[in-house]
């Protein structure tokens, strides 16, 4: 997988369904819930509301992490761990949006970042 390829959706179903609301689940255990997705071209994330999991703050995950959709269960499922995404730089609502942020977020979670993982 390359950066740029970290924001790209690797399953069918995620571009037709609104995901807001689906449970996130890590590798090793639940994360929160979808609270806002979107299916950019080469541009696709989504921001999970954390809960009391990091205190209440969201995370902003690539496309790309997601290593399925249970739509029976409501459920995404990543293959990164709770402490990869825990770990991952800080969700900034102000630059979410602005491609050097998502830069940084690839160069984390992409090939040879911190957050990568080839588990599936």
């Amino acid at each position: 997988m390359t950066v740029a390829e970290i924001w790209t959706f690797g399953v069918t179903t995620a571009p037709t369904v609104d995901l807001s609301g689906f449970k996130v689940e890590a590798l090793d255990g639940s994360i929160g819930k979808v609270d806002e997705a979107t299916h950019e071209a080469g541009g696709s994330f989504v921001v999970v509301d954390t809960g009391p999991w990091i205190f209440g703050k969201k995370v902003m995950l690539p496309a790309g992490v997601i290593r399925d959709i249970d739509l029976d269960t409501e459920s995404v499922l990543v293959n990164r761990t709770k402490d990869q995404i825990k770990n991952a730089p800080e969700f900034d609502e102000k630059r979410y949006l602005d491609q050097g942020y998502r830069n940084e977020l690839g160069k984390y979670y992409g090939p040879g970042g911190p957050g990568y993982s080839d588990r599936s």
